[in-house]
């Protein structure tokens, strides 16, 4: 391809030319002829296309923002022995310049890098572009190589303890209805099937029948963890506010569906995610929230008040939020709370809603854990 500059020499060699020849003077016409022949050397220098095969691995796949994640590219030369090239990697819509070794014929060399994960998302990376210019830069030849692999930049998340809902829980433990034998209420008789705890065996049923029968016993109050994420940039004092908010939210939900309950992640006025919980609902609650964005529209406290009643409210907001919006939800709900990521300012105590101020991560968990028991 030629560049700005081969045009440019390609557009004074026709001036040249032309202005020679009216004139009557040789050397303009020399000059151009020279111009001429220095672009085609230039478009001959960058015409040959390197041989190489390259081979991209990404680890981890996905990852939580700000944390370690890394490229590596094995390249084979399948052509000529070439020296150290200069290549770029396309990460998302930025380029990142990478070192390949002497490659001899027949060689390969594996180069490695970190990737920024800076920034949530889903982010392509690949593929590793090839650059190759003559001396004069009158030509220039870009080629691509390898497939692109994509880097999921998910939320980060602390740990926090299971948030107290429902008037009617199992003391001994989960109340989730894939526990292995159910939690408290009966719900009809089956079968013993191998592994069945021994307890739950109706003994009369089974006098009756011929078969050994069973209790199965479900939880008629499964609490669910409602959580609403504000996307207005106007509820937040910047981006880092919002992606405070994001990893908030995303703290919340997964540590309700890692102990196996529903989840329901809203924002805006769409419902992003309805889970039933588990360790698979969580991961997908994270790869959710990877692709969420600041937008403008209703505000979560909005929201709110059209989320079905029953079991926990979490709304997670910025600074300029007025937890005192959430006054009405508290008879629809066992629990309303209100995060406000990015506000150093303890707000007042509010009858019926745990407000938490949280100017950033390391303290959700400690304010989070001392606001809800």
């Amino acid at each position: 391809m030629i560049t700005r500059l081969g045009w440019g020499v390609l557009a004074a060699s026709a001036v040249l030319y032309a202005g020679g020849a009216a004139l009557g003077y040789p050397e303009p016409g020399v000059l151009a002829v020279a111009g001429l022949l220095a672009v085609a050397a230039a478009a001959l220098w960058t015409l040959p296309r390197p041989r190489l095969e390259v081979r991209r691995e990404v680890a981890p796949l996905r990852v939580a923002r700000g944390e370690a994640a890394v490229a590596v590219l094995h390249v084979t030369n399948e052509g000529r022995a070439r020296s150290g090239l200069r290549a770029g990697d396309r990460f998302g819509s930025r380029v990142i310049d990478v070192e390949v070794p002497r490659l001899p014929r027949r060689a390969a060399r594996s180069v490695t890098y970190r990737l920024p994960t800076d920034r949530r998302g889903e982010i392509p990376v690949g593929p590793l572009t090839l650059e190759r210019s003559d001396p004069l830069g009158l030509s220039r030849r870009t080629t691509s190589y390898g497939a692109a692999e994509t880097l999921v930049v998910r939320p980060r998340t602390v740990p926090l303890p299971l948030l107290p809902s429902g008037r009617a829980h199992h003391l001994d433990g989960t109340s989730a209805d894939n526990a292995p034998a159910g939690t408290v209420t009966f719900h009809t008789l089956r079968e013993y099937v191998l592994g069945d705890d021994l307890r739950h065996v109706h003994w009369k049923s089974s006098a009756r029948t011929g078969t050994l029968m069973v209790r199965q016993l479900v939880d008629a109050t499964l609490p669910t963890t409602a959580v609403v994420l504000d996307l207005r940039p106007v509820a937040y004092d910047g981006d880092e506010a919002f992606e405070l908010a994001v990893d908030a939210a995303a703290s919340v939900a997964v540590a309700a569906a890692r102990q196996n309950f529903p989840v329901r992640l809203l924002a805006a006025a769409d419902t992003l995610l309805e889970t039933k919980g588990g360790p698979a609902d969580a991961e997908a609650i994270l790869d959710r929230l990877a692709l969420v964005a600041p937008a403008p529209g209703v505000s979560a406290m909005d929201v709110a008040r059209r989320v079905a009643a029953g079991g926990a409210l979490v709304v997670v907001s910025g600074p300029a939020a007025d937890p005192a919006d959430l006054l009405p939800a508290r008879r629809r709900f066992d629990r309303v709370v209100c995060v406000r990521a990015g506000s150093a300012h303890r707000s007042p105590a509010l009858p019926g809603v745990t407000v938490l101020d949280v100017p950033d991560l390391e303290t959700l968990s400690a304010a989070w854990t001392r606001e809800t028991r």
